[in-house]
């Protein structure tokens, strides 16, 4: 396949760079809860996995953790999120460019992540991002995150396409394992939340830089 017939990509990390805001709603999460607060290096290091996975590791880093506590963290951790998510979230730079110039080739685009479904699409939303996607995946309470590959699997049925005839563009290992799990071709954006390295993805298959539309398409 030379070129895909739709692309779909992860949202944090990829598309925009959240993780300050991310980091800022934990430490308002943990200070209610008398604990010590979190860098944005070791909160980089949690994300990917789902909001759930994310604040376990934030309580576990900062002292203990059990079924209550992680509930009533969740519970802070939402509301200081939902609160202020766009403070300092950006888009990468060249991102909206590239959305534009995908759009404008008649390629039909998606967004699979394991950010909740709400937040994702309201995140979205505030950053003009949404009137680029004809599909917007998040997380769904006892549906499962990726890598399963059930949530990209449902991105490309609602775009109308097989997975074949995907590309899923994503930041990181979960993202790299939830597009071969799906059977999708996939590039890195290596300048995103990446934690673990990729020694079998080859390097035409990563791209640094959004300028110029990097990802590719051939």
């Amino acid at each position: 396949m030379k070129h895909p017939k739709a692309i779909v990509f992860d949202l944090d990390g990829t598309l925009i760079h959240s993780a300050p805001d991310l980091q800022a709603a934990a430490n308002v999460m943990l200070a209610g809860m008398d604990r010590d607060t979190v860098d944005l290096p070791t909160i980089i290091s949690f994300i990917g996995n789902g909001i759930e996975v994310l604040v376990e590791r934030c309580l576990i880093a900062t002292g203990d953790c059990d079924a209550v506590l992680l509930q009533c963290a969740l519970d802070r951790y939402l509301k200081a999120y939902a609160a202020d998510m766009t403070t300092l979230t950006r888009p990468y730079p060249g991102v909206v460019a590239a959305l534009e110039a995908f759009g404008a080739a008649g390629i039909p685009l998606g967004i699979c992540t394991n950010k909740p479904a709400r937040p994702a699409r309201k995140i979205c939303n505030l950053m003009d991002l949404t009137r680029h996607f004809e599909v917007i995946e998040g997380a769904m309470p006892g549906q499962s995150k990726k890598p399963d590959p059930q949530s990209l699997l449902r991105c490309c049925d609602l775009l109308g396409v097989r997975p074949a005839e995907t590309l899923y563009v994503g930041d990181s290992a979960v993202d790299y394992d939830t597009a071969r799990n799906a059977g999708v071709r996939f590039r890195l954006y290596s300048e995103g939340y990446l934690n673990h390295p990729l020694p079998d993805l080859p390097a035409a298959d990563r791209f640094s830089s959004w300028v110029a539309h990097g990802i590719g398409v051939s």
